[in-house]
């Protein structure tokens, strides 16, 4: 899906994953993976006319991810979702959190807490932490079911390092606890990883949500919105094996991947590596 921003290309991000082998990769870990295939989406140049009727494109797509990925998440399974742009997380997060609490690690150059009272463009990529813990657009906070999907205290930020002025008040005075690239820069990857892990530990399910933006754009060129300064290829590999390491991980979004943008397939396949040490790929 593209329909959450102005800049086309990221649809094409779950065919990209393909292409770079990611069911392979996961299966050499020992995994069984059903590819259950693509979300039907409207092109954004059938959901221009006006952000209202842009934002219940982007909820009904939402509804579907919640739809589909529910069933998975109350068997067991471990979900990856696909994306397209961070919106597809209002349907992805809403679905692993049906059967209860659980927390996230959000790994972005954004916060995406924007409203649309906020937000200086409008674009729904912004807002979906926003929707999750019930800030924003009717139509966003309401999918799959009543009320907030994540308390803010279950929220752990990492990588962040560009926010909007309204953006960065609300997030200010939120519950979410945010660990910027200074952070990570004065503290180390490992410390930022466990301390984000034990933040959540008594959660029996943690979901990823992996933005590709919030790695440095040297390392990670196919993004729609990138931001100089993020993390380098072996702190974004150490931060997904101490998750790993963890046992907690159920669930994971990779989004914000654009082929047009990219060179040769790089960010693609630099995020099938990043899925598989999340997932139990070791060096040694």
């Amino acid at each position: 899906m593209d329909l959450g921003q102005s800049r086309r290309g990221v649809d094409m991000g779950p065919s990209a994953l393909r292409y770079a082998g990611l069911q392979g990769r996961l299966e050499s870990l020992g995994y069984t993976v059903y590819d259950e295939g693509n979300i039907p989406v409207p092109n954004p140049e059938e959901a221009v006319a006006g952000l209202g009727r842009r934002r219940r494109a982007v909820a009904a797509v939402c509804q579907q991810i919640y739809e589909k990925g529910r069933h998975f998440a109350e068997k067991g399974d471990f979900t990856l979702f696909m994306g397209g742009d961070h919106s597809i997380s209002i349907g992805s997060v809403t679905a692993v959190s049906r059967p209860g609490p659980i927390g996230v690690i959000w790994i972005d150059a954004h916060a995406d807490f924007n409203t649309p009272d906020t937000s200086p463009t409008g674009n729904i990529h912004g807002m979906p932490l926003a929707a999750l813990v019930g800030r924003g657009a009717p139509e966003l906070t309401g999918i799959g079911y009543e009320g907030p999907k994540l308390h803010e205290v279950h929220v752990v930020q990492i990588g962040i390092r560009s926010l909007d002025p309204g953006e960065r008040t609300a997030l200010k005075r939120s519950g979410i606890h945010v660990y910027t690239m200074r952070h990570v820069d004065e503290l180390g990857m490992a410390a930022v990883a466990r301390q984000a892990i034990d933040r959540l530990r008594h959660l029996p399910h943690i979901h990823v949500s992996l933005d590709m933006d919030s790695l440095d754009p040297d390392e990670a060129p196919g993004v729609g919105t990138a931001e100089p300064g993020g993390l380098s290829y072996r702190e974004a590999h150490l931060l997904m094996e101490i998750l790993s390491d963890s046992g907690r991980i159920r669930s994971m979004d990779i989004v914000e991947i654009n082929p047009i943008l990219d060179t040769m397939n790089r960010t693609a396949e630099l995020a099938v590596g990043l899925t598989s040490s999340l997932l139990g790929q070791r060096i040694l």
